[in-house]
């Protein structure tokens, strides 16, 4: 199996806590809204927290397909969150898993930091089309500025 891994950073003029808590408490409601292609999250096992497995389902294209996550740790007093991607028919035939290593730190003026590492663990020895890793973190970028987006258009969240 070979692991890339890349590093990413969006900053957000949104209050650690709060932008935190979108993020990961809330996201299984309010991602569904912000984004058109997801049609629901929903608690295959667990409860919530480490060990429980969502199904997340998506129609893009006018294709439905879904892709199980994994949480793998959350750490709620240091702002972080971990979760892989770990099969469904959404998860690229090259990938055996995507893990997403989280943490939203304090950022200028009072806003935020969201920082992520990838690491995309390939199956065998295959190497990770770049087209895989660009739609990957074109994705996250895209759900991350929506439920910043979210929050900003509702100043009561």
């Amino acid at each position: 199996m070979g692991v890339f891994t890349y590093n990413d950073e969006e900053i957000s003029s949104v209050a650690p806590e709060k932008l935190y808590k979108a993020l990961t408490k809330d996201a299984d409601s309010i991602t569904p809204r912000v984004l058109e292609a997801i049609q629901s999250v929903e608690i295959v096992e667990g409860n919530g927290g480490p060990g429980t497995i969502k199904k997340i389902t998506v129609l893009e294209g006018g294709k439905t397909s879904y892709v199980l996550e994994k949480v793998d740790a959350v750490d709620e007093a240091n702002l972080g969150y971990d979760y892989s991607f770990v099969g469904g028919t959404a998860l690229d035939e090259s990938l055996e898993k995507v893990t997403f290593v989280t943490k939203v730190v304090a950022g200028p003026n009072g806003g935020s930091i969201g920082k992520v590492t990838v690491n995309y663990h390939t199956k065998g020895d295959a190497p990770l089309s770049e087209a895989v890793r660009e739609e990957t973190m074109a994705k996250g970028t895209g759900l991350f500025k929506a439920i910043e987006g979210y929050i900003l258009a509702n100043p009561d969240y």
